[in-house]
């Protein structure tokens, strides 16, 4: 599916402070966990690592949440799993990679699309200097950068 991507403080500068404020809690955890793991890990060890310091700042989370989606009205059986939804309403998607690229933010932007779930993170732990991407899909479509 292709986007139609804009920049939030280019059309609804008035979004921004609320949608940085949702996602400071899970930005200071990944931004702690690649400060004291250091970069050049396993994805998986991120992730582990997140999941501790979650349940260490008493942050409500479902690692590995699972969704289904139908297809011509009928359930498909293969199950979907993305890292991390938090407060029930942010996708936290670990990646461990030279830099991020299309395919990581495509698979964040379905997973937003195809759960409902307004507000995406999509996180690099490998690069030296970690790498962090937000995004938010509005109702008629719209994927924005924050």
């Amino acid at each position: 599916m292709q986007y139609n991507l804009k920049r939030i403080i280019d059309t609804h500068p008035e979004w921004l402070e609320g949608l940085k404020k949702k996602c400071y809690a899970v930005n200071g955890c990944c931004s702690t966990v690649h400060k004291e793991l250091g970069p050049f890990l396993n994805e998986y060890m991120y992730q582990e690592a997140l999941r501790i310091l979650f349940d260490e700042q008493h942050i409500n989370y479902q690692k590995e949440y699972s969704f289904g989606i139908t297809y011509h009205g009928k359930r498909i059986e293969h199950k979907h799993y993305l890292d991390f939804l938090v407060e029930d309403e942010i996708i936290v998607e670990c990646k461990a990679v030279e830099k991020l690229c299309l395919e990581h933010r495509q698979q964040l932007w379905n997973y937003m699309r195809l759960t409902g779930k307004k507000i995406g993170v999509l996180y690099n732990f490998q690069p030296v200097n970690d790498q962090s991407e937000h995004y938010y899909l509005d109702a008629d479509g719209t994927m924005y950068m924050f």
